[in-house]
């Protein structure tokens, strides 16, 4: 009688095994799939999140539109942007075409925010507020947004897309340091630049790699007609 309760007890143990076997072949090979999931429906719902609050900035867009300096026009939005933005809003939606990946990015690093995407810095400057921009995200869980951060080479554009303008970096330079090397995000003195930042190696958390870009150029948003 013991015989039936054996066998369903080791396939219960077999398919859990496996199971298990193939969460870590996805994780090792790609990323973990539950948060992968769990960043998917995050990400649909901050681009829902994006679309419907960037109405918010119409008004000012229309108000600005006869400025033909477009730095002190994108500027100037992208201060009336901040002061709209809350820990876990949606900022902008960033595009790293050659690694073919395209986010939201969410204002905030903290743990929960970061589940969601890639997560802005709030003590950084918004893309065209000038200085230096930061974005962080994971490598290995919740969507894996900067996996294949390491592969961007000199030259390479890096987009961000926000309601106010759309801003073009050009990849400098890739760098490994330290978790506390701050000063990865200091302003330098007559650039404006980007930072993107991940722990390395994969799977560890014991250093970061640092995507060093420079703004190439910045286009204005566009103004509803009638």
């Amino acid at each position: 009688m013991w015989r039936p309760t054996l066998r369903f007890v080791a396939a219960v143990l077999i398919t859990s095994g496996l199971m298990m076997l193939a969460d870590a072949v996805l994780t090792l090979t790609w990323q973990e799939p539950v948060s992968a999931f769990i960043a998917g429906r995050e990400q649909a719902s901050l681009g829902r999140e994006l679309d419907e609050g960037s109405d918010f900035l119409e008004g000012a867009r229309q108000a600005t539109a006869d400025e033909r300096d477009v730095r002190k026009r994108v500027k100037r939005l992208a201060g009336v942007w901040r002061r709209h933005l809350e820990t876990g809003d949606a900022v902008g939606r960033i595009d790293l075409k050659t690694l073919h990946r395209r986010y939201v990015v969410v204002q905030g690093t903290d743990t929960t925010s970061l589940r969601k995407g890639p997560g802005h810095y709030p003590k950084t400057p918004l893309p065209g507020e000038g200085g230096t921009v930061a974005v962080a995200g994971h490598r290995t869980t919740y969507g894996a947004p900067f996996r294949t951060i390491d592969q961007l080479k000199p030259g390479q554009e890096i987009v961000l897309e926000m309601p106010y303008g759309t801003l073009t970096y050009a990849v400098e330079k890739t760098k490994i340091v330290p978790p506390d090397a701050l000063y990865i995000t200091d302003r330098v003195p007559g650039a404006e630049r980007l930072v993107l930042s991940a722990c390395h190696p994969l799977y560890s958390a014991a250093q970061r790699i640092i995507v060093f870009a420079r703004l190439a150029r910045r286009e204005p948003p566009r103004v509803r007609r009638g």
